[in-house]
């Protein structure tokens, strides 16, 4: 999993005001690409978008809890659960 700041950061582009950018370019993933793993792009503060998502979420063993006074979803990620492209391309570089 991973932020939209850093899923934005690691294509090379803003990811916009409140992740706008990464929004709608998984609305498009969703769409033409549905086999991708689109519901595993996190908002920067953890807030889940939709029921759908949560559900997904759960589904691969991501805890998710509700805000009593927001009423807001969000995502409990664990650091190790997070997407760390630094680290790929360590491993990458020591099998080459």
């Amino acid at each position: 999993m991973a932020s939209f700041s850093a899923i934005a950061e690691r294509a090379g582009f803003s990811a916009g005001s409140e992740g706008r950018t990464v929004r709608k370019c998984l609305v498009t993933v969703r769409r033409d690409w549905p086999h991708l793993q689109w519901y595993r792009a996190i908002a920067d503060n953890g807030i889940v978008e939709s029921d759908e998502h949560a559900e997904r979420l759960q589904e691969i063993g991501v805890e998710v809890v509700v805000d009593d006074k927001s009423g807001d979803t969000s995502a409990v990620i664990e650091d190790e659960r997070r997407m760390s492209w630094e680290s790929a391309e360590e491993e990458s570089d020591d099998d080459g």
